[in-house]
């Protein structure tokens, strides 16, 4: 009977050694969330005004930036653009974005699939790999963004991807 009291004692004693540390990463999550909140709110102005200065830029652009992005043309060739992590860390993120780009596909631009004119850019290596084994064409040129992760890197994609709708590779995406 004294070795069931002791086991008892003991098993007591481990749930609520479990619980102080269960308290103690509660508290620290609470505390990292509210800093994140913080920033966020206090990132909200500059937001609003960015969003209000490019609003300005494009409406008041004697159609040189804002004509040559807006032009709607015939979509035959389609360039998607999927951001995923590179690690599986982020729950179900990287799979709903992969099924999120399928589906776009087979929806929006089957007949464009069909011929062969639908191309992927990938960032971030989870996509790359999920897309990859769908025999998508895929492309691995930004998918190591993350390693390397900065303005100019991100800028370089962005410019491209305006280079080749510009050069008529890609059409405008009716969303």
């Amino acid at each position: 009977m004294s070795g069931a009291l002791k086991e008892v004692r003991n098993r007591i004693k481990s749930v609520q050694s479990t619980q102080q540390i269960t308290k103690a990463m509660k508290m620290v999550s609470a505390a990292k969330l509210r800093r994140a909140q913080d920033a966020i709110i206090q990132m909200r102005p500059y937001a609003n005004k960015l969003q209000e200065m490019l609003s300005n830029i494009v409406s008041n652009s004697e159609g040189e930036v804002g004509g040559v992005l807006a032009t709607e043309r015939a979509v035959e060739k389609v360039l998607l653009i999927v951001i995923t992590s590179d690690r599986g860390l982020a729950g179900a993120y990287n799979a709903n974005i992969v099924k999120a780009a399928k589906a776009t596909i087979n929806e929006r631009y089957s007949r464009q699939f069909a011929n062969g004119n639908v191309s992927i850019w990938n960032i971030g290596k989870k996509g790359y790999e999920a897309l990859l084994k769908g025999n998508y064409n895929t492309d691995a040129t930004y998918k190591d963004i993350f390693l390397d992760l900065r303005f100019e890197t991100v800028q370089a994609c962005a410019q491209a991807a305006v280079k080749g709708f510009e050069d008529r590779q890609f059409a405008a995406n009716p969303f």
